[in-house]
C-alpha cells in the first residue's frame, strides 16, 4: 500500500516544481545535480539540463541498479539483482533544490532511489532513514538530529618519493589558537557563505587540533533533513576547497600520526513538542541503552570505512569504549549539558565519521535507540573517567571494519531494518573494500580515502 501512495504522489504535481523551475531561469542554473549516497559512502548524481528539468523533477533519471554494488575504489561486487540488467530513477525531492554558489551555473537536489513504476526501491539509502523516521513516529517520537564534522585543509600534492598524491595542511598552527583562525579565514568566510546560501545555518567554528583541522557545525534539524545537511556539508567543503586551488577531505584519518576528522552525531528525541531528554523519564535512558546495546554493529553504519577504524582509537576523544557518561568526551556516548538556560540536552554519538552513508548511519541509530525504548533496556552506570585507564572493566568497540561487520551481521534487530537486498549489497561492498585495502600499505589506503571523502 505504502509503495503504490508513493508512486501515485511521485506522479502529483509538486508545488516546489513552479519554484524550483522560475529560480533556474533567473539564477542562470544549467546543470542540476541529484544526488545520492552509496553503499561505500560516496556522494554520486547525475544531473539534469535546465531544458529538461520539468520533466525530470517526474521521470528522474535512469540509473542502472548496479552502482549500488560498487565501492570506493569504483569495484563492482557481485550482488544479485544488481548487475548488468536492471534500472531504477534518481528522483529527486524538490523541497531540497539549493544552488550551488561554489559552482556558479549549478544547482542541486537530495534524491531518491526508485523503481521504474515510482515505488520505493529496497536499497534506496535515503528510503532506509525515511522508513526509521516512521517507525520512530509510530511511537510517538521526532527526532532531532546534527552532524558535527571536522575536516582536513591543504593541498594535495605529489609525493616526492613517487607514491601516490597526499593531502598537505595548510598550516600547522595549535587547537583553537587565533593564528588557526587568520591562517584559514578566507576559506572558512566563503564555506560559510556558501552553507548559509543552501538553507545550512552555521554555529560554530574553530581551528582544531590537528595540522590543517577545522571543525564547522550545522544546526540541529529534523532528522531527514540532517542527513540531507550533512551531504550538501560534504559536497560544500569540498567544492569551496576546489575552487580556491585546495584541497579538503572530511577522510577520518588522512594524515598518519595526525589527530582524526570525526562527524559525531548530535541527538534529541521529542514527543509532542518536548524534548524528553529533558524530562525525569526513562526516555533518555533507554535511548541509550539502545544504542549501547547495538554499538558494536551500529559502527559498521556509523564509521564504514577501513579508514574509520585509524580514528576510532583509546585515548583520541574517539569514544572507543561501550559506556555512557556526561560530558565524558571518551565515552561513545556522550551526555551534553544544555547551553543556557534555554538550551536543550542533547546525546552525542561519537564513534561517527563524514566515510559513513548518513541516511544508513543516522537511520540504523534510530532504529537502535527505538529497540531501547520498546524494551526498556538498561545502559548501565554512567562512566565519569577515561574508560581506557580501567583496563579490561569496559567493552571495546570494534576495531577494524571486518571486526564491525561480523558485529552487524550478528545483530538481528539491524539486520533485520536493513532488509534482505541492502543488507547483503551494503556486506559485500564493505567486505571488498576490507578485502581490498588489506593488501595494500598504509600510503595506498590514506590517498584514496583522502581523494574519495
Amino acid at each position: 500500500m505504502r509503495d503504490r501512495l508513493t508512486a501515485t504522489k511521485v506522479n502529483q504535481p509538486d508545488p516546489h516544481v513552479r519554484r524550483i523551475l522560475e529560480r533556474a531561469e533567473l539564477e542562470g542554473v544549467e546543470l542540476i545535480r541529484f544526488l545520492y549516497a552509496d553503499h561505500g559512502g560516496v556522494i554520486r548524481g547525475k544531473a539534469a539540463s535546465r531544458s529538461r528539468l520539468a520533466e525530470r523533477l517526474t521521470t528522474g533519471i535512469g540509473h542502472t541498479v548496479a552502482m549500488m554494488a560498487m565501492n570506493m575504489l569504483d569495484q563492482l561486487q557481485d550482488v544479485e539483482h544488481m548487475g548488468p540488467v536492471g534500472e531504477v530513477r534518481i528522483v529527486p525531492d524538490p523541497s531540497t533544490y539549493v544552488p550551488l554558489p561554489y559552482a556558479p551555473g549549478a544547482a542541486a537536489m537530495l534524491s531518491d532511489l526508485r523503481r521504474q513504476d515510482g515505488s520505493a526501491w529496497d536499497a534506496c539509502p535515503r528510503t532506509f532513514l525515511k522508513d526509521a523516521i516512521e517507525a520512530l513516529a509510530a511511537e510517538g517520537y521526532t527526532l532531532m538530529a546534527a552532524f558535527e564534522p571536522e575536516f582536513t585543509l591543504g593541498r594535495r600534492l605529489p609525493d616526492p618519493s613517487g607514491g601516490p598524491d597526499r593531502v598537505v595542511p595548510i598550516d600547522d598552527t595549535l587547537c583553537y589558537a587565533g593564528t588557526g583562525f587568520d591562517t584559514a579565514h578566507d576559506y572558512a568566510i566563503k564555506l560559510i557563505r556558501a552553507l548559509e546560501t543552501q538553507g545550512l545555518r552555521v554555529e560554530h567554528y574553530h581551528p582544531e587540533l590537528g595540522p590543517g583541522q577545522q571543525e564547522l557545525s550545522i544546526r540541529h534539524a529534523p532528522a531527514l533533513r540532517a542527513a540531507d545537511n550533512h551531504v550538501l556539508y560534504r559536497e560544500t567543503v569540498r567544492g569551496v576547497a576546489m575552487r580556491m586551488a585546495m584541497w579538503a577531505t572530511l577522510a577520518p584519518k588522512p594524515l598518519p600520526g595526525e589527530a582524526g576528522n570525526g562527524a559525531h552525531l548530535h541527538l534529541s528525541l521529542w514527543r509532542d513538542g518536548r524534548n524528553v531528554f529533558a524530562d525525569d523519564g526513562d526516555e533518555l535512558e533507554c535511548f541509550v541503552g539502545g544504542l549501547l546495546a547495538h554499538l558494536p554493529a551500529l559502527t559498521a553504519l556509523t564509521c564504514g570505512t577501513v579508514n574509520s577504524f585509524r580514528r576510532l582509537a583509546p585515548r583520541s576523544w574517539a569514544g572507543a569504549y561501550a559506556v555512557h557518561g556526561p560530558d565524558n568526551r571518551e565515552a561513545a556516548v556522550r551526555i551534553c549539558s544544555p547551553l543556557g538556560e534555554s538550551g536543550e540536552p542533547n546525546l552525542e554519538l561519537k564513534p561517527s565519521d563524514s566515510s559513513a552513508n548518513p541516511y544508513l548511519s543516522l537511520g540504523a541509530v534510530i532504529h537502535a535507540g527505538l529497540d531501547g525504548l520498546r524494551r526498556k533496556l538498561d545502559p548501565g552506570e554512567p562512566v565519569g573517567v577515561d574508560p581506557d585507564t580501567r583496563p579490561g572493566r569496559y567493552r571495546r568497540l570494534p576495531t577494524s571494519l571486518d571486526e564491525a561487520l561480523d558485529a552487524l551481521e550478528a545483530d538481528e534487530v539491524l539486520m533485520e531494518a536493513l532488509g534482505p537486498l541492502r543488507r547483503s549489497a551494503y556486506l559485500a561492498v564493505k567486505r571488498s573494500e576490507a578485502a581490498a585495502f588489506a593488501t595494500m600499505d598504509e600510503a595506498y589506503e590514506l590517498f584514496h580515502h583522502m581523494k574519495v571523502f
